[in-house]
């Protein structure tokens, strides 16, 4: 058992339900007030004509306040509407040969909702109900929220939530071309209805993705050194499978090469002494480039058995605002995470922070062993309110720092569609918020859920600066890709602020370019510096980077223009070792996971170079995937053909695939090359 002492006696955990009490009586006298100013806007908005769209008198299709995404986002409770019976989720799709996705029994019909007014029990109806006005519906749901102290579904939602409900309704409102009073909407034409659904997903859809500019070539005789973090996310590509899945391309901002790449599992060799990993270097021609070659740079770390896995110290922190309703965030997400809540032991310690309006505490720390609490406070879960990330992770870290572990796994596990609207916002106040919080020795997995208002940027952000990884969970079978079957490489790591440094031979190689990284590039400088973090590696890991090099020989238009010689210093002379067949060095440098000070391993790369068609699958397969990449980014120097190429290579080089993620790959390739462009 482990030895935390318990809930009862724990000072964090008694702070929590103190300010939980307390927060229950605050807005009472404000939000009592804005629900007698609702009332008599809407006693005044009753003298106003009624307006629609499409005519006077007539009902949507499905006897509620309009048919659209902001509706959807509403909590039926909060709003008091009897609600409609949800569509019963599509089973998954197995994406591997064991069928390993199925394994779930189907989820049981939802229960009864609990009006948020009176607290009674409201059955589903069997037939549309009579649609409801705005004064009749939205105002009414509000008022009973505010009178009810703005509380949501068990999360102190508050002045935010409340805010948010306002905010949402007006909304509705607006959507509809309606300036006040009584509305309702006639079912719109076919035509109509095309436009509003495209009106409807250009105003809703705010998914928000870092701007990326592909790294440019370097001259070797200005920039022999190319450093970089290691990085281990894999959010983009399983983001990619979304959007083709539903019949579009990817953003091209949304597309991070190396995450494609490390998405995939390799049989490079793994250490064998007392170093966390082994490297791996090829070389080959390349394959969008025939004039240029191709270096793989590769990192394993081994797996770690089930027996050797240290006791665990999980704080699942949970987004519960209303933008989570929808069936793959929230219902996706507690199906993923109880999942692992399976796999823990009597020495593992389980805590669940909620956070919506305000965090709060949904489970103290429990033991694993306790199976059926666990995951009944899982089930209990449902969404309402607007999103303060900063304050849940607050109370997240404060709950993992107290139950430390020393010598085991001390994580946060934040689940989110990463739409902080509340509290601390700024990305700049976040990003320090991580810094802060990283020193405290606990990492951090970030899981990323949903569409139209996934904040990409916000999350790939908070995994970089807390010590962490991202994944994005699309389906149930990915939730078990990482939470499960990769456990450990997701929360056990091996090695910290892991970098890379290449140093290239200029009698060698003219000019570089590496592939992909672009949000991972270090200062030469900081590869030497202790204090600059870095990314980390979890056991069973695999981070592999490509280098497009033009030799020493080339004489083509890839290489960046030489500037002017200098006045005041004179040219680099090479040394001896520039005169053997050395292509370059690879210098990395790593933590202990309880370490402070780094060390360093060096391995040198050798100019044998061989053709693609006879290389390793490791290499095939890897090179087809960056070059689809790129492809579908426009990247500079590859083009549309390569789309064709890259498929026919990848499917040279599926190997060994136990999972059948490499041939879901080629699936997706083609399903991707006969999408338009965004």
């Amino acid at each position: 058992m482990s030895n935390h002492r318990g809930p009862a006696h724990s000072p964090v955990v008694e702070d929590v339900r103190s300010r939980q009490r307390k927060s229950r009586f605050r807005p009472r006298l404000f939000t009592s007030s804005i629900a007698v100013l609702l009332t008599c806007a809407v006693a005044c908005s009753r003298a106003v004509p009624t307006a629609s769209p499409t005519g006077a008198g007539s009902t949507p299709r499905d006897g509620r306040l309009g048919s659209n995404s902001i509706d959807r986002e509403r909590s039926d409770v909060a709003r008091n509407v009897t609600p409609k019976t949800p569509a019963t989720p599509k089973e998954e799709t197995p994406r591997d040969s064991k069928g390993e996705a199925n394994n779930g029994a189907p989820e049981p019909p939802p229960a009864p909702l609990a009006s948020a007014a009176t607290s009674e029990i409201v059955d589903r109806p069997k037939a549309a109900a009579p649609s409801p006005t705005m004064d009749e519906s939205a105002t009414t749901g509000m008022v009973g929220l505010l009178a009810g102290g703005g509380q949501a579904h068990g999360v102190g939602a508050g002045v935010g939530g409340i805010v948010g409900h306002v905010s949402k309704m007006r909304a509705s409102v607006s959507a509809y071309g309606v300036a006040a009073g009584r509305m309702t909407a006639a079912a719109p034409s076919r035509p109509l209805a095309v436009a509003q659904q495209q009106m409807k997903d250009d105003a809703f859809n705010t998914e928000a993705y870092k701007s990326i500019h592909d790294n440019p070539f370097r001259l070797v005789s200005e920039a022999p050194l190319s450093t970089f973090s290691a990085d281990v996310d894999t959010a983009s590509y399983s983001n990619m499978r979304r959007f083709v899945q539903e019949g579009h391309r990817p953003p091209q901002d949304s597309i991070r090469v190396e995450e494609w790449v490390n998405y995939f599992g390799y049989d490079d060799p793994l250490p064998t002494g007392p170093e966390p990993f082994a490297v791996t270097t090829e070389l080959t021609d390349c394959p969008w480039a025939k004039d240029h070659r191709l270096l793989r740079v590769a990192l394993a770390t081994k797996p770690i058995e089930e027996a050797n896995v240290p006791p665990r110290n999980l704080v699942f922190l949970i987004d519960v605002s209303g933008s989570m309703e929808p069936a793959n965030k929230l219902p996706l997400l507690k199906r993923g995470l109880a999942m692992l809540a399976r796999q823990l032991r009597p020495t593992d310690t389980v805590s669940i922070v909620v956070y919506a309006g305000a965090s709060g505490l949904a489970l103290p720390p429990t033991s694993g062993a306790e199976q059926a609490k666990i995951l009944g406070a899982l089930e209990n879960l449902e969404a309402g309110g607007s999103t303060n990330g900063a304050e849940g992770i607050k109370l997240a870290y404060e709950l993992a720092e107290h139950q430390f572990k020393k010598g085991g796994i001390n994580r946060v596990i934040l689940a989110t569609d990463g739409d902080f609207n509340v509290g601390v916002t700024s990305e700049g106040e976040l990003e320090r918020l991580m810094e802060e919080k990283r020193k405290s020795g606990v990492f951090l997995t970030l899981l990323g859920f949903g569409e139209e208002n996934l904040k990409d940027s916000t999350m790939e952000m908070l995994a970089d600066k807390g010590n962490g990884n991202y994944a994005y969970i699309d389906s149930l079978a990915e939730a078990k890709k990482v939470l499960v079957r990769e456990a450990g490489a997701t929360l056990v790591t091996v090695a910290k602020d892991v970098k890379l440094q290449i140093e290239f031979n200029p009698t060698r190689v003219k000019s570089y370019r590496l592939v992909g990284y672009e949000d991972r590039v270090l200062a030469d400088q900081d590869f030497n510096d202790d204090t600059k973090d870095a990314g980390e590696m979890g056991a069973g890991h695999h981070v592999t980077a490509f280098y497009e090099l033009v030799p020493a020989s080339g004489h083509d238009g890839a290489a960046p223009a030489e500037v002017d010689p200098l006045r005041y210093q004179a040219e680099r002379t090479p040394s001896a070792p520039s005169a053997s067949d050395e292509l370059a060095t690879v210098k990395i440098r790593y933590k202990p996971p309880a370490g402070a000070t780094s060390a360093l391993l060096s391995r040198t790369v050798w100019d044998r170079s061989g053709a693609l068609a006879s290389a390793s699958e490791n290499q095939r397969f890897g090179a087809a995937v960056a070059e689809y990449a790129l492809a579908l980014r426009e990247a500079p120097g590859v083009g549309a053909n390569d789309l064709t190429k890259a498929r026919s290579l990848a499917a040279s080089a599926l190997g060994f695939d136990p999972h059948g993620e490499r041939h879901e790959f080629l699936t997706l390739m083609d399903r991707a090359s006969t999408l338009p462009k965004q």
